[in-house]
């Protein structure tokens, strides 16, 4: 943050939808709960209409808005550019940030393809700019205490990991035909909104890397209709009468196996259509000295098994990560009382500005960890097309 008072970060939000809210709700509270190196500033929200960019700047304390991204780009008080527009926007954004020296923050999937992902990585690094990726789910305290066990050896070897992000909202063929139908727009469907996540989520928790997979997606619904649609997982919908029904250009679910490098083996799942879930992420790891899943309804818990015990001691535990073993306990409530989603962006908001100010070297996840994400997704995709196992080094 060359430019910045090592006071103040003055912050660009770029949308305000669904993750639009989400973000600007974790800079306006992170400094209630966190002393920070520096004051985060909502100084400009930007988006597409004037009349709702004023309206979601007026609700959440945004100093200014703007309908034209360029004039975040151009003032100079502006330190930090914070994407959460559709996908289709991300490299575009990303790319003009770095030129202009700015530090800037992106939602995920990084991107819509590898190629896009590729360019992005590449231009931050050659701008030497502070780069951060909102893979949110890092920060869920009892995530964030297993990564701590599996890098303590808790676990050992680990032979299994299996992640599951199951969500029902798209399965009514009378919900419009949105961005998040459309490849051009989106990318992909499930594969880069679901299961970006529980790759990424993989990758924090082992340490470990893919090595290859092999991937089957699907759509249910082939077409739908254009309409309006409101954000959200248990979203209410209305199409447009008679509008004409277009095709539907990205995958509903998506399920692949995966080796990792350390020799351990991975399957993983995620849909939109799992009649009963709303937001069913999980993930479970089985190792050589224990195991450990976790699941979101039940955010505050982590699951473990201690396999080095005596045989009659041994059991799943399920422990209530309230009470210290995380790097943010303490800044919320006392143990037992519970935080949920929404504490998860604003923890990650407290490690951008900490980064920013310079009291950490190093952030998780960045641009490469996205790249690396972006990698396995068209592994899959790749897969999936030629019908065979697909090496990571391939794509």
């Amino acid at each position: 943050m060359s430019d910045a008072s090592p006071s103040v970060v003055n912050i660009g939000l770029i949308g305000y939808q669904f993750m639009g809210k989400a973000h600007s709700n974790a800079w306006l509270q992170v400094p209630h709960f966190f002393d920070l190196p520096a004051q985060p500033i909502l100084h400009t929200i930007c988006g597409r209409t004037e009349a709702k960019t004023r309206q979601v700047a007026a609700r959440w304390g945004w100093r200014h808005s703007e309908t034209d991204y360029r004039a975040l780009l151009e003032n100079p008080e502006i330190h930090l550019i914070d994407i959460t527009a559709p996908n289709h926007a991300h490299a575009e954004l990303a790319l003009a940030a770095a030129a202009a020296g700015k530090a800037v923050a992106c939602e995920k999937p990084l991107a819509r393809n590898l190629g896009e992902a590729r360019a992005m990585a590449a231009a931050v690094k050659k701008a030497r700019t502070p780069n951060f990726v909102w893979f949110n789910y890092r920060r869920v305290p009892a995530l964030a205490w297993a990564r701590r066990l599996v890098e303590e050896g808790r676990l050992g070897q680990v032979f299994h990991v299996r992640a599951l992000y199951l969500q029902d909202w798209a399965k009514d063929p009378k919900v419009p035909l949105s961005w998040r139908f459309s490849g051009p727009e989106a990318g992909s469907g499930a594969l880069g909104d679901l299961a970006a996540h529980s790759v990424d989520l993989v990758r924090f928790l082992t340490g470990d890397e893919f090595s290859e997979v092999c991937g089957l997606t699907h759509t249910f619904v082939k077409t739908r209709a254009p309409g309006q649609m409101v954000e959200g997982l248990t979203a209410r919908v209305q199409a447009e009468g008679k509008a004409r029904v277009r095709k539907v250009t990205v995958d509903d679910a998506v399920l692949f196996l995966a080796r990792l490098r350390s020799g351990a083996i991975g399957t993983f799942e995620a849909t939109r259509f799992a009649t009963g879930h709303h937001n069913g992420n999980s993930v479970e790891i089985n190792g050589e000295k224990g195991a450990l899943r976790f699941y979101f309804e039940d955010f505050s818990y982590l699951d473990f098994f201690d396999d080095t015990l005596p045989r009659g001691e041994k059991g799943w535990r399920r422990i209530s990560v309230t009470a210290g073993q995380d790097p943010y306990s303490g800044r919320y409530w006392p143990p037992g009382h519970v935080i949920g989603y929404e504490h998860t962006f604003i923890n990650t908001a407290a490690d951008i500005v900490r980064h920013l100010a310079g009291e950490t070297r190093q952030f998780h996840a960045n641009f490469d960890d996205g790249l690396r994400c972006q990698e396995v997704l068209e592994a899959v995709a790749l897969s999936q097309r030629r019908r065979e196992w697909v090496r990571i080094s391939e794509v």
